[in-house]
């Protein structure tokens, strides 16, 4: 950059050159993205078929799936993509401005706070760094927000959606701001390199699917609730594009580390299956305003390195069920509905009982039964979660909450006719919200950390603090958690209804059940596989046999078509986020360092698999975090080891502590509905949602059936009496007027009688928001919902600019001029591949034009020669008419090929002559 260009940008006095850098970026981030979708959207197009609309292939590469499943929706996307733009614009200022002081560099030697600024505007970033806008109604302390906003009203963003994970030690990249541990492998730590992750899961994690250690305390339901509740409180979505800002290289197709491909390198004798030399891996997406090397706000000389964002909800709110945004929760509503109804699948049951719907977008890549007809297809499930159709096991816990949600909002509107569809939907959300708390803190928790552990970290419930922050920190989702890996069966079995091995319904191998939701629909329904999580232990996770084959060679795989190891997948994770390594959380959980071999003996038991460690990784210090903690020895009666111990017990202290809607806090319910939770449980959800008549008293207790077992009747459960509520005219106020495209609550305010209206999301609310009973009636006519034109957002525009936004009612639609498709961010047109139609009704007017010239030439020819034809006539009948043939003469004399030319009497007019025709 000329030095008037640098003094202009170090001036801060034109804002323009920040801004084409910004717009720049923009386009990179954009272009890598467009083609990810572009490679993505394959097509069939073949000579037969070329007029037709193509299919699309199913999308079944592990590496695919993977993704699919990591996909965010909408606005975890937008705030991903503007976290890109603004990481590479401030990168791209940086090579423009000194790349040869490159190093060194920081953004506060040449830029101003104000343009600093103007990039986090520009790249669409800061709407998602300034505290939400909080609601003022009576509702705010009475139902917790989709997002999860607010809860805290002094910090908005503890625990919302879309917010950075939180750190509890810095982390530790190899620039200091971004790049992983591992990137650069002539990178030292404490004198050595980093082992490669494929090799450590090799020599130490890989164990044979028949190497299994069989719990002998706990059921395979164990293990799915952990995965289950992972999924509500923690999803940290990949980057948007599947290939490199800087030149657009497919991530799949290079074994080069480049934002945001991060490949997973291969030890020097191995391959992977389609001949590369590393696995695929993709970057976390970064949080808004981090990853540069000088902070936005505040201290400018501070380094501010990058953070991974959480997409949903940090709280136990059953996010699984109900999602985390309001689009998604209106997709996954009956909004039709009186009794405040999720939606379910209008195209199978189980008898009688309700199945997840499917997704919208299809074909879905989940796998399907062989010999599936088009019409035949079973698609990815719908739920609050994307992850819902991993494996079929998950599927299950998915399709039970949807199950009980309707099943007491059904009860809910016996008991309460009264009430609105949105206060029994809610009313029923926060019980489920409740039981997923209550489940967790109560019979899960405790058997993982053992009884020693709870006590130290998590202890009896104290009330609200607003103090503790609930967000979900780096090191749990990231690492700790993660433990559950260790303890997941090769083999998913379904159980008859004497919990014996179906006959019909063989054990899958772990691949088998992988997106595969056809196998709950199609062989049996969901009864067979609760019965297995039910009756058949959970994996012991041991040193020596930590992770079976299923998750490290043929993680996701469909077909042969390459594969995924969990436990690489793992480990490089770990790396992107920067984790500081297993000594620096021992030392933060007040837990002895491990300097040497000696120490590590006295953290883990098994001698061979120390000197593996010490092997690869050289020094204690650089043993990555996922893996040291995952090798401890357990605590007493426990499933971990001292370190995730006190990770998983910080984490869900601060989530019961910090969370205001926790179930035991007094305002959240009243006393007898808290009694009436206390007798619920797993065991009696599943009696009350599927055709089971005897489970075991603690779901997650291994058990023998049937003298453990214990029948349905005699399963304490919830009695909804406690939310009983009689209906009482307050002086001259009736029962409120509903509106179109909305909905009210009721609620109490310094002891008078309030309605709140609200809208359906794609709707606004005009009018007065809040309703308040007077002696004279309410206060305020109803308001009205009135659609949104979601394609006039000019700062945020729902559709790419490649595609024409079209406003529907209550929502948009992003249209695609031919021969373009939307891709599957279902707002960017992509090159289909495919001629346009209008071209193909040019070709096929070409054709006939084509066909018509050589019938009229052949015609002008006889013609000219109509003196010349010799007609010879046979007796041939053909359908009671009398047919000749009939020749060219100066045709053949020309030595012109001669058409074949019939000729028949035209029976309503003999006299006429014989009709000329052309037989091509």
């Amino acid at each position: 950059m000329e030095s008037d260009e640098l003094e202009v940008i170090r001036g801060g006095t034109e804002k323009s050159h920040i801004t084409s850098i910004v717009e720049e970026s923009m386009h990179m981030v954009d272009n890598a993205l467009y083609d990810t979708m572009k490679r993505r959207l394959k097509t069939i197009i073949s000579p037969d078929s070329i007029f037709q609309e193509p299919k699309k292939r199913e999308l079944n590469s592990p590496a695919q799936l993977f993704s699919f499943s990591k996909l965010p929706e909408r606005t975890s996307q937008d705030v991903s993509q503007a976290a890109e733009i603004m990481e590479t614009s401030i990168r791209s200022v940086k090579e423009k401005v000194s790349p040869q002081h490159e190093k060194s560099w920081h953004p506060t030697d040449v830029l101003s706070a104000d343009l600093l600024s103007t990039i986090t505007k520009v790249s669409g970033c800061l709407p998602y760094m300034l505290p939400p806008k909080c609601p003022n109604t009576c509702l705010a302390n009475k139902y917790r927000l989709i997002t999860g906003a607010c809860n805290n009203r002094d910090n908005p963003r503890w625990g919302a959606a879309n917010t950075a994970l939180a750190r509890w030690l810095p982390p530790v990249y190899e620039d200091g701001v971004s790049q992983p541990r591992g990137w650069n492998p002539n990178f030292l730590y404490n004198e050595f390199p980093l082992p490669l992750v494929r090799e450590v899961t090799r020599k130490i994690i890989h164990a044979s699917n028949e190497a299994v250690t069989e719990d002998d305390q706990y059921t395979d339901l164990l293990m799915v609730w952990g995965q289950y509740i992972a999924h509500d409180i923690a999803f940290t979505p990949q980057s948007t594009s599947r290939a490199t800002f800087w030149g657009g290289v497919d991530c799949q197709r290079t074994c080069e580390s480049q934002n945001p491909c991060y490949p997973i390198q291969l030890p020097a004798n191995e391959t992977s299956s389609i001949g590369k030399e590393c696995l695929p891996f993709y970057r976390s997406s970064p949080a808004c305003g981090t990853g540069n090397q000088g902070s936005l706000f505040g201290n400018l000389s501070k380094s501010n390195p990058r953070q991974q964002m959480n997409s949903l909800t940090s709280f136990l709110d059953a996010s699984t069920v109900y999602s985390s945004t309001p689009a998604i929760e209106k997709k996954l509503r009956n909004l039709t509905s009186e009794e405040g109804l999720l939606q379910v699948n209008t195209l199978y049951a189980d008898g009688g009982k309700e199945y997840l719907p499917f997704v919208t977008q299809v074909p879905s890549p989940c796998a399907q039964a062989l010999n599936t007809e088009e019409s035949e297809r079973i698609e990815c499930f719908l739920a609050g979660d994307s992850r819902a159709s991993e494996v079929i096991s998950l599927a299950a816990m998915h399709t039970l909450w949807l199950r009980e949600h309707n099943r007491l909002a059904k009860n809910l509107k016996i008991l309460n006719a009264h009430w609105s569809s949105e206060t029994i939907y809610q009313e029923a959300r926060k019980i489920v919200g409740a039981l997923h708390q209550m489940i967790t803190l109560r019979d899960y928790i405790p058997k993982i950390l053992g009884p020693v552990a709870f006590e130290q970290y998590i202890g009896p419930y104290r009330g609200y603090d607003p103090t503790v922050n609930p967000t979900i920190s780096n090191v749990f989702a990231t690492a700790a958690f993660r433990f559950g890996h260790a303890t997941i069966q090769p083999v998913v079995r379904r159980l008859d209804a004497r919990f014996q091995d179906h006959p019909g319904l063989p054990k899958l191998h772990l691949h088998e059940a992988f997106f595969s939701p056809w196998r709950i629909i199609k062989e049996g329904g969901l009864d067979p596989v609760i019965r297995g999580l039910l009756a058949r232990s959970a994996k012991l996770q041991t040193q020596e046999q930590m992770m079976n084959e299923e998750l490290t060679e043929k993680f996701f795989i469909l077909s042969d078509n390459g594969t995924l190891d969990l436990a690489s997948l793992d480990l490089q994770r770990g790396r992107d986020h920067g984790l500081p390594g297993y000594n620096d959380w021992r030392e933060f959980c007040g837990l002895q360092r491990l300097e040497n071999q000696t120490d590590l003996y006295t953290a883990i038991a098994n001698r061979s698999i120390v000197e593996k460690i010490m092997e690869l990784y050289k020094h204690p210090n650089n043993i990555d975090v996922w893996l040291g903690g995952l090798a401890e020895n357990f605590l007493p009666d426990a499933r971990t080891g001292p370190l995730f111990a006190c990770i998983i017990g910080r984490q869900m202290k601060a989530l019961r502590e910090g969370d205001w809607f926790w179930w035991e806090n007094k305002h959240v319910f009243t006393e007898a509905q808290r009694r009436e939770l206390e007798k619920h449980s797993l065991s009696r959800v599943i009696c009350d949602n599927t055709g089971l008549t005897e489970v075991p008293a603690d779901a997650f207790q291994l058990g023998r059936f049937p003298p453990d077992f214990k029948s349905c009747e005699d399963a304490p459960g919830i009695n909804l009496d406690a939310w009983k509520e009689i209906f009482h005219q307050v002086g001259t106020c009736s029962f409120p007027d509903k509106v179109d495209d909305g909905d009210f609550v009721s609620c109490s305010e310094s002891g008078k009688h309030v309605i709140v209206y609200s809208c359906h999301h794609g709707y606004q609310l005009q009018g007065q928001e809040q309703l308040t009973c007077t002696e004279k009636g309410w206060d305020s006519a109803p308001p009205v919902c009135k659609d949104i034109n979601e394609c006039e957002d000019q700062m945020n525009p729902p559709c790419h600019a490649s595609a024409k936004c079209e406003n529907i009612k209550g929502s948009y639609q992003c249209v695609c001029t031919d021969p373009y498709e939307l891709g599957e961010d279902e707002r960017t047109c992509i090159d289909s591949g495919r001629l346009p139609r209008g071209s193909l009704v040019s070709i096929i007017l070409g054709a006939i034009m084509i066909i018509s010239l050589m019938v009229l030439t052949w015609m002008v020819i006889c013609r000219w020669t109509y003196s010349d034809i010799e007609t010879t006539q046979t007796n041939v009948e053909k359908d009671g008419k009398t047919v000749a043939k009939m020749g060219c003469k100066k045709c053949h004399e020309l030595k012109i090929s001669q058409p074949e030319v019939i000729a028949q009497p035209v029976d309503k007019d003999p006299a006429s002559g014989p009709q000329i025709l052309l037989s091509m």
